[in-house]
């Protein structure tokens, strides 16, 4: 029996990866077989978008992602062998090689071959700069109308067995089954409570709650991602005047809420507008999520000149 596999589609194909200092083909920027982290998944991860602004293209708080980078890389005992300002210059090169205006960027710090076991600590430690062009990761519709979420059955990892704050590529199975359980049920996505039935986060995405015009989220002293959009969101809220909450709530407050809307680079903001069959305040994109979209959209775009240092422009 022949089996179907899922080949990358033609708008992810870029002629260009950065490679362990250099921009080199694509087809060429290869893993080996025998690499640690393809076996053990200890390796971490960015995830950051670029955008075509005001002031020309320019990514999105390069330098933050870059920071989290190496710190997630720390908690691995990983020493990355780039320089932040490295990195910051490989993401550049590779985005305006590969002739994008706009579009994804996955830095990824990973072990080679080398020593075999889980031990291994001497290994090479290779990084790499991927590229795309992406769209909305969860549809145009899903940010003009919000989206459907399901309160997985699954809990959002403890601190006392993984390390939440690290972007760590095997700690993203967590993720992936809860995606993969909310998708075959009929959801668009999955939201995550913590081992004491708090809410955590979806699965690549912060969460807010907005109740009586406040934003509500969990603090960072849950299990949650230390997220650069939801850094984003709480800096550009306070400025529109609302008042942001940083506290624990659980899921009977989450399916009470006026509105409810993620965030993460992938998915910018987007809205909720259903949790496990009920609707969400008037089950669509409430007011206060649309003010903080359209305070988003001016930022990653360079119309707000007071976050100017915000981007990173590069020439194309």
């Amino acid at each position: 029996m022949t089996q179907a596999f899922d080949a990358v589609p033609t708008e992810f194909q870029v002629p260009f990866t950065w490679l362990d200092g250099a921009c080199v083909a694509a087809a060429q920027a290869t893993v080996p077989l025998m690499a640690l982290t393809v076996h053990y998944g200890v390796g971490v991860f960015e995830g950051i978008r670029a955008y075509d602004g005001a002031r020309g293209p320019a990514v999105f708080r390069l330098r933050e992602h870059l920071e989290r980078l190496r710190r997630s890389a720390a908690l691995l005992r990983i020493q990355v062998p780039f320089a932040v300002e490295a990195l910051r210059d490989g993401c550049c090169e590779v985005m305006a090689k590969n002739g994008l205006r706009e579009g994804y960027l996955r830095p990824l710090v990973f072990v080679d071959d080398g020593r075999r076991g889980l031990g291994a600590p001497n290994n090479r430690i290779r990084v790499a700069v991927a590229t795309w062009p992406w769209g909305r990761y969860l549809g145009d519709e899903g940010v003009r109308r919000g989206i459907r979420a399901q309160v997985s059955s699954l809990v959002r990892m403890s601190a006392r067995s993984f390390l939440p704050k690290g972007k760590i590529c095997g700690q993203y199975v967590n993720s992936v089954l809860a995606k993969r359980g909310a998708a075959a049920a009929g959801f668009d996505e999955a939201i995550l409570l913590d081992e004491h039935g708090f809410v955590a986060e979806a699965t690549g995405e912060n969460l807010f709650l907005v109740r009586d015009g406040a934003l509500v989220t969990p603090p960072r002293s849950s299990p949650i991602l230390d997220g650069i959009t939801r850094d984003t969101v709480i800096t550009l809220a306070k400025e529109l005047g609302l008042v942001v909450h940083e506290e624990r709530f659980a899921r009977d407050q989450l399916l009470l809420a006026d509105e409810v809307f993620l965030t993460g680079t992938a998915a910018e903001i987007t809205p909720v507008r259903e949790i496990d069959g009920m609707r969400i305040g008037g089950g669509e994109r409430g007011p206060v999520t649309a003010r903080v979209q359209a305070r988003f959209l001016d930022a990653v775009h360079g119309r707000l000149p007071e976050h100017a240092d915000w981007l990173t422009p590069y020439r194309v």
